[in-house]
């Protein structure tokens, strides 16, 4: 057997037959080739920052971390391998003066399990970042590369953009990007009732907002970013935008700095996450039901926090947030603790208001409940029979997703 994988968190870990490393497309090519003679899976793998098990398999392990760098830019458009991290990426695109639309809060993603899994940041005017890709280039099951892009595949890009690695190895995405900028990014803390109160003033006059609520206190940290060239004349405290000051307005954080060292934001303490992704019309009534739980039932255990963000609607096939304008609720749990009580009971609470989980992220769903949250399951699911036809890259984990018993 291969050497042992462990995720981020330590909540996944497995043993591979084999861990592989290509260093070009040629390599990956050989490597599906193999697995698909030998009838083995095989299983493409980023930082391995997510806590589903997407990418276990006892089969082949193929690390996608020497394929990494930026290739080229033409100025709205860059080309990166598969394999780069986002840290890597924003340096890379900075370097060229250039930068990416909007980031989540982890930056050591690679490029390809980020969009792979519909990472996303916040703001009501930004998808997630999959919906940045224009063109992909993958190797399929069968050992094909090929190349889909916007304006040759709209019939593929689609499912391309977000595939949970279940179409093929992606080995290099293209973005658009758009020239480099700055942002101010502040934070502060207020009881949650001012939040809530507040929310969508808060949502539509920032470019990013989202809020962590902090159930054993009842406060919360809100976190704004705009701009600096559209915010030059805004006082830096309070936010005079927003009518009410909030009970507690010390400022925890004031930050100004390009995308990529502004958003992303660094991390000791390791947790474990679920996220639902919910129409935004049913997020009050979500929100207060799951705010009733956990201080009912779970409030002794729980020892962390719960994020609230939002996400653009888009039309990618697997997207969280396709053809619908989306509010995301996650609740962090400290790895040191128990997590699945908790996690299962909000899991019901985020289900009844019509939630989809985050594919990176803990749930409890098969195929058989995920296939009617997805208007277009079907058609993903034709294009992967279609490009893995023989099932390469289809675990038992990956099967429990996509395939109904």
């Amino acid at each position: 057997m291969g050497q042992w994988f462990v995720n981020w968190s330590g909540s996944l870990s497995f043993s591979p037959d084999e861990c592989a490393e290509p260093a070009d497309e040629d390599e990956v090519r050989a490597l599906v080739h193999r697995a698909r003679e030998s009838g083995r899976k095989i299983r493409p793998v980023g930082s391995g920052h997510s806590s589903s098990p997407l990418v276990r398999t006892d089969g082949i392990l193929l690390s996608l971390d020497r394929l990494a760098g930026v290739i080229s830019d033409d100025g709205r458009r860059a080309s990166a391998w598969a394999g780069t991290k986002l840290r890597t990426l924003g340096e890379g695109l900075f370097d060229a003066g250039l930068a990416m639309d909007n980031l989540g809060d982890v930056d050591y993603q690679s490029v390809a399990g980020a969009t792979a899994t519909g990472t996303h940041g916040t703001g009501l005017g930004f998808g997630n970042l999959s919906t940045q890709l224009t063109a992909v280039r993958l190797v399929t099951g069968t050992g094909e590369t090929l190349d889909i892009a916007a304006d040759r595949d709209p019939e593929l890009l689609p499912a391309a953009r977000l595939s949970l690695g279940a179409l093929g190895v992606i080995t290099r995405v293209t973005l658009d990007v758009q020239p480099r900028y700055e942002l101010h990014r502040r934070s502060w803390c207020a009881h949650v009732d001012w939040t809530l109160d507040h929310l969508a003033e808060l949502q539509h006059t920032n470019r990013n907002m989202d809020f962590y609520w902090y159930p054993r206190s009842d406060q919360t940290q809100v976190r704004v970013m705009n701009r600096v060239d559209e915010t030059q004349d805004q006082p830096a405290w309070p936010d005079s935008r927003v009518a009410g000051s909030p009970p507690t307005h010390t400022p925890r954080q004031i930050q100004v700095g390009p995308t990529h060292r502004t958003i992303p934001q660094h991390r000791e303490l390791r947790f474990e996450e679920i996220e639902y992704m919910l129409p935004s019309e049913a997020f009050a009534a979500c929100f207060a039901e799951v705010r009733r739980r956990i201080r009912d039932r779970h409030r002794q255990v729980v020892g962390w926090r719960v994020l609230v963000r939002t996400i653009a609607p888009d039309d990618i096939w697997l997207s969280n947030a396709y053809g619908r304008p989306t509010t995301t609720i996650a609740c962090l749990q400290n790895t040191s603790l128990p997590y699945e009580e908790y996690f299962q009971d909000m899991e019901a609470v985020f289900r009844q208001y019509g939630g989809r989980p985050h594919w990176g992220k803990k749930h409890w769903l098969t195929a058989r409940d995920l296939r009617p949250l997805y208007p277009r399951w079907d058609d993903f699911q034709a294009v992967r029979r279609r490009l893995d036809p023989d099932g390469v890259f289809l675990s038992p984990d990956l099967s429990r997703l996509l395939e109904e018993a």
